[in-house]
């Protein structure tokens, strides 16, 4: 559809406008404010598990987002909402290994000097973030692609499971297919997940202090 990101930006923008590029926002950030409640809620009780483990526990253009459910729901059923679930799953949870593990070493290297993790400024938590987020897309990215192929096929009436669009995709347009779109995409992740975990860290200093007055 595009060659390339340049491509796509400047074509939405000759068609929609500057606006254009942020349809699809609202239920977009909705949907990572729940998404983000889990992760972290989900990331300090696994903290927790493993320092029990170890010993430390001291330390729109076209619709908006509801004619698209009516839409799926009509033509697909209630089944048409999970299409590329499975590999949805498949990156996932491979993705979140390296994304919290990624930041996790990240701030490990920034300790070195002596400081405690608890007691690292504002740069070495967005280097970080930025890291751990860098670390997830170039782990799952061919994953995400399959699935996101498999999504729209769904909405072209087509069906193919994740093997065989993967092989599509390997056989008729090469294994750098793959990858492609990954640079803006870690060009995008990069700030915001610096941004994500440095506003986590703060959000939840700022709640212990509260907690414990």
């Amino acid at each position: 559809m595009y060659k390339s990101f340049v491509d796509c930006f400047v074509r939405t923008y000759r068609q929609v406008g500057f606006q254009g590029l942020y349809h699809g926002t609202i239920p977009a950030l909705v949907a990572n404010i729940a998404e983000n409640s889990v992760l972290f809620m989900s990331y300090g009780f696994c903290q927790q598990v493993v320092r029990r483990l170890t010993g430390k526990d001291h330390d729109t253009v076209l619709s908006t987002v509801w004619s698209v459910v009516k839409g799926v729901l009509q033509s697909q059923g209630p089944l048409g909402m999970y299409q590329g679930f499975s590999s949805t799953l498949v990156r996932e949870v491979p993705g979140y290994f390296f994304f919290f593990g990624g930041y996790e070493f990240s701030r490990t290297l920034f300790t070195q000097g002596g400081k405690s993790k608890e007691e690292l400024g504002v740069f070495p938590l967005v280097v970080s973030g930025g890291f751990g987020g860098a670390c997830l897309w170039l782990a799952v990215y061919p994953i995400d692609c399959v699935k996101s192929r498999i999504q729209v096929l769904s909405m072209a009436g087509k069906q193919s499971g994740f093997l065989k669009t993967f092989y599509s995709i390997v056989k008729n347009e090469g294994f750098t297919a793959l990858y492609s779109g990954l640079t803006p995409t870690l060009i995008r992740t990069f700030p915001a997940n610096g941004a994500l975990f440095l506003a986590y860290e703060l959000s939840r200093k700022l709640m212990m202090k509260q907690f414990e007055s």
